[in-house]
């Protein structure tokens, strides 16, 4: 009407009862383009459609990119961990798209959602309950090891294999330790020999002890913790804590009070070797007395080296590792009460030290007829 017959714009709109400024650019439209102006049925122009099909590859290739994510390590486990997978998020991505980032097929997903689980997968179901009870019961420390040393003591066989597969599938990870290589520069000790030189293994109780202080950090200030432990069974035989280290009495009492609980429990020692650092409280002369008078021999790491007493400092890194990382202790008799918890009721009535074949300290001695 406008462009071969001459109509004007406003009584074409009036006549098609159409607004006049539609009209407008209909005909701009057809100017500019005649071949490619309306395409119809929904359907887009060259250069539109092209750059519309560039926005959803990059969504798709953004989408794999965080399924892979997400999703790390699952190409190499099996189709039922994968299957798993896209069952949980296909409410996040299309389905489509998880099954070709993670190379299985529709239909066999499909297929895997209406079949009934297999003897394994209910074995699976069973035992993954029992590893997830493990390692919440460890305050979420234990890795797979212990765990499977938890599952294999209630009466479930399993390898250690399928133990870590079930504790990824359900992402359980223990906290990793912090480790360092400290530089082995020491010097020999001039107050008392090193005497175990980096052997620490006893062949009966109260044969070696090892000592040192570790702190804590509050909202009140620090809290200093000693610890003695036997190496025989790795129990931790006697432990005490202070809220201060800054007068010598204090410091020597910290110490002090540590190895007479240790003697208060194991009762009085007959050839047993007290290994520690060269700390002041240590050398001390009322720690020294302490010693003699209940004949313990003095032994002590050369100066500066770590590795001389490296089995104490694995408890203490056990210690900050698994119970007191990432706490804030508003008082110290908050630290000091989860202190306890983890020495008495956990570290040596439950953890499983590796040293004495998976037990823990008090079920070593009682197997050994100690406790």
């Amino acid at each position: 009407m406008i462009k071969e017959r001459g109509v004007s714009a406003a009584q074409a709109a009036r006549d098609l009862d159409v607004h006049e400024n539609v009209l407008r650019k209909w005909v701009r439209e057809l100017a500019s383009d005649p071949r490619q102006a309306f395409p119809g049925h929904g359907q887009m122009k060259p250069e539109p459609l092209e750059i519309e099909k560039l926005r959803r590859e990059v969504a798709k290739l953004k989408a794999e990119r965080d399924i892979l994510n997400k999703g790390r390590g699952l190409l190499r486990e099996g189709r039922d961990m994968r299957f798993a997978f896209i069952a949980k998020h296909r409410g996040i991505w299309p389905v489509a798209w998880l099954c070709e980032a993670l190379d299985v097929s529709r239909s066999g997903f499909h297929a895997w959602l209406s079949r009934k689980p297999g003897q394994r997968s209910l074995e699976d179901e069973e035992i993954g309950a029992k590893v997830r009870a493990s390692f919440i019961g460890s305050a979420r420390t234990y890795g797979a090891r212990r765990v499977w040393r938890d599952v294999l003591a209630e009466g479930i066989d399993g390898g250690l294999h399928r133990i870590e597969r079930l504790m990824r599938a359900q992402a359980l990870r223990a906290r990793p330790r912090r480790r360092g290589l400290p530089k082995d520069d020491g010097q020999r000790s001039t107050i008392a020999p090193n005497t175990p030189d980096r052997e620490f293994s006893a062949d009966r109780p109260n044969q070696r002890w090892i000592a040192d202080v570790t702190y804590v950090w509050t909202a009140e200030g620090w809290l200093y913790v000693a610890a003695v432990i036997d190496l025989f069974s790795r129990r931790v035989v006697g432990w005490s804590m202070k809220a201060e280290m800054t007068a010598q009495l204090v410091t020597d009492a910290l110490v002090t009070d540590a190895l007479v609980m240790a003697i208060w429990r194991r009762g009085k020692p007959d050839a047993l070797l007290h290994h520690s650092d060269q700390g002041s409280q240590y050398a001390s002369e009322p720690f020294q007395k302490l010693m003699a008078d209940n004949g313990v021999a003095c032994s002590m790491s050369r100066s500066g080296n770590v590795w001389d007493n490296a089995a104490r400092e694995s408890f203490f890194s056990s210690l900050k590792t698994e119970r007191i990382r990432g706490k804030v202790y508003r008082t110290r008799n908050e630290a000091r009460a989860d202190v306890f918890d983890y020495i008495e009721r956990f570290y040596n009535a439950v953890r499983r030290h590796s040293t004495i074949g998976y037990v823990s300290p008090i079920e070593f001695e009682r197997q050994v007829g100690l406790a």
